[in-house]
């Protein structure tokens, strides 16, 4: 394996493997992955990509977009994702991928919360993730170093050089002259998440140590319809495509509650309808539940594959169960500040794409299935300002390879803490009690002897519930409770 690289792309998911399929064939490219390929939130995607389905949808998809973001968009960032990404995704189609079509050969849009159209986008049904990150995987003509933990940015004078990594019990450097941030989000600092084993904000808490600014950290988006029971860490997630297409949210006396809290009962924006299930079993005691019984057996088992058989093994017999549900954490808005070519403010050579990333494009609260045509469109323009600078002038420097402890002794006992912790005190419905509490027990855990790999995820935390008691008011996904609020 060579040591220096012309770019270097940490991740493996859509947004690192479509910026490098959207690199030169004679670049020197390596990607690194810190499990399998697969272990990403990418291949564990359900619902879809939300493309404007003509010009004319155009408008809508961004009104729709800055409307779910509840003014906290960037509108620079969403024209350029609901102009852009038409392109890209007719690009990709024409590259041989295949989204579901209908008898006709037309392409099948449906719809989820908070859009005002159809217009997602799916492939093997609830399977699109997985068809998209096959389709990626075939086409990749880099090579994928798998198993690599990335310990540490090489940062000297504002200026990023590469990486440090631990692959095969070995600690070592790799350097590049453009180093690309894929790695996803934060979901393994939550109890209960949808994300995939590797999501665990290492690469947040490592620019955090290097001064690197995290932007709206505290908007975390939870999915409302999960099935979080189970011993799995990685909680099964049921589609909003399903009340997109008719699902009911139920109590256990078959009581469509969501209406109490918004008109548009199970179609309104996730933070609603994951706030609303909270606080109603909180305030009720009562089970809550997905009624699928609107669809067809035959219809369900083609449309939702992966859902009905991945349930099936766990014994419930869809569409007939009623099946229990939960928010659980889905997405984190909140990342690495960059512009809207992907480049991180102060450091050189350092760009962040993806789930990673803060464009703002998705504000306060992300309208569903707009992040793989983030991954898309937002990968592309990195790819494009590395060909326009890939040739610049950039000196050589070495890097010592010593790195501390990344794991101690009783690191797992506090990782699971601070799991319950966060979903407790800085999940869902906040409140400013509850969030210094868990600031405090967090800034407690840093003065331990740590591991370097939890270090990163307490600082990652810490700075998740900085930010949300930073933000004194609701807004989208942050929710702060206050004494006579009704929700």
């Amino acid at each position: 394996m060579k040591s220096i690289y012309d770019v270097l792309i940490i991740g493996a998911g859509i947004a690192g493997l479509h910026t490098a399929l959207s690199l030169d064939d004679d670049v020197e490219a390596l990607v690194l992955a810190k499990d399998y390929a697969w272990e990403c939130n990418t291949f564990y995607a359900q619902g879809g990509v939300a493309v404007a389905v003509d010009d004319e949808d155009i408008p809508s998809h961004i009104k729709d977009t800055l409307s779910a973001g509840a003014g906290l968009c960037d509108e620079g960032a969403v024209d350029i994702l609901c102009h852009e990404g038409p392109t890209v995704i007719k690009e990709f189609i024409e590259q041989g991928f295949g989204f579901d079509k209908d008898r006709a050969g037309n392409l099948l849009y449906t719809k989820e919360a908070a859009h005002s159209r159809n217009r997602i986008l799916h492939a093997g049904g609830d399977a699109t993730g997985r068809h998209i990150h096959r389709f990626l995987m075939d086409l990749l003509k880099f090579p994928i170093l798998y198993n690599t933990q990335v310990t540490d940015l090489l940062i000297e004078d504002g200026e990023c050089y590469g990486v440090r990594v631990f692959h095969n019990s070995k600690i070592f450097n790799i350097y590049a002259k453009k180093i690309v941030i894929a790695s996803g989000g934060v979901g393994s600092v939550y109890e209960y998440h949808t994300n995939a084993r590797t999501i665990s904000s290492d690469m947040q808490g490592i620019c955090l140590t290097h001064g690197i600014a995290l932007r709206d950290m505290e908007m975390m988006q939870f999915h409302p319809t999960v099935f979080v029971q189970g011993d799995a860490v990685r909680k099964q997630l049921l589609s909003e495509s399903l009340r997109g297409e008719g699902a009911k949210v139920v109590d256990e006396d078959g009581r469509r509650f969501l209406f109490d809290y918004d008109k548009r009962g199970e179609l309104s924006p996730r933070n609603i309808v994951s706030q609303a299930i909270f606080s109603y079993q909180a305030k009720t005691g009562k089970k809550v539940f997905l009624d699928l019984t609107n669809f067809e057996e035959g219809f369900f088992m083609k449309r939702f594959p992966s859902i009905y058989f991945n349930m099936s093994d766990i014994g419930y017999d869809l569409p007939i169960d009623l099946v229990p549900i939960s928010p659980a954490f889905h997405y984190a808005m909140g990342g690495i500040k960059s512009d809207l070519f992907g480049r991180v403010e102060g450091v050189g050579s350092l760009y962040v794409v993806g789930e990673a990333a803060n464009t703002r494009v998705h504000g306060a609260n992300r309208l569903a299935s707009n992040s793989l045509l983030e991954g898309f469109v937002f990968s592309k323009r990195v790819a494009l300002d590395i060909k326009l600078t890939l040739k610049e002038g950039k000196k050589e420097i070495k890097f010592d390879e010593n790195e501390p402890s990344l794991i101690k002794r009783g690191d797992k006992s506090l990782k699971n803490e601070l799991r319950s912790l966060m979903w407790n005190y800085a999940g869902i419905i906040r409140n400013e009690k509850k969030l210094k509490k868990a600031l405090n027990r967090v800034e407690d855990m840093l003065k331990l002897p740590i591991g370097k790999l939890l270090r990163l995820r307490l600082l990652s935390s810490q700075e998740i519930i900085k930010s949300a008691i930073d933000r004194k008011e609701s807004l989208g996904a942050h929710y702060i409770e206050k004494k006579g609020d009704k929700i």
